[in-house]
């Protein structure tokens, strides 16, 4: 996946030219991650891409953009909880120190990875690793794309 939408990604997603969504939220998109070191890893984009921070939007979008996480973060537990038994848990974090847009990180943690990185955040693993071509997006994923998509389904008509 290469191309223009990366310099825009919420852009793209509302042109529906991000090939990185997954689905339309409520507040924003819940996207693949480019990366899947661990495997699951997705991101909430605010659906305004002028805003940057959390605190930009009214109360009501924020609780909206707040629960839109929360689902994504639920729906990337379940499908990774199924499809790998050495899951431990989801770390959700809104961080806004590169990117100037409003999003928020979901990073599923495993049993099997690295003891000196494994109780430490994900930005410690070493950037080989975090951009390594094997981890690229593409068409390999698209069991994980289509599980995690399907689970914000169910978490959607459930609520």
């Amino acid at each position: 996946m290469t191309g223009d939408w990366r310099m825009d990604r919420i852009g793209a997603a509302l042109r529906g030219e991000n090939p990185t969504v997954l689905r339309r939220l409520t507040a924003g998109f819940a996207v693949i991650g480019d990366v899947q070191f661990l495997p699951g890893y997705s991101v909430l984009l605010v659906d305004e891409p002028d805003v940057q921070r959390l605190s930009d939007l009214p109360r009501s979008k924020r609780l909206s953009f707040l629960s839109d996480m929360d689902q994504l973060g639920e729906a990337v537990e379940r499908v990774c909880r199924r499809l790998d038994p050495a899951f431990r848990r989801v770390n959700l974090g809104i961080l806004g120190n590169t990117d100037p847009f409003l999003h928020a990180h979901v990073w599923p943690r495993f049993e099997w990875e690295p003891p000196d990185v494994a109780g430490k955040p994900v930005w410690l693993y070493p950037r080989e690793r975090r951009s390594d071509e094997q981890f690229r997006i593409g068409p390999q994923h698209d069991v994980l794309r289509e599980a995690i998509s399907s689970e914000l389904d169910q978490l959607r008509s459930a609520a």
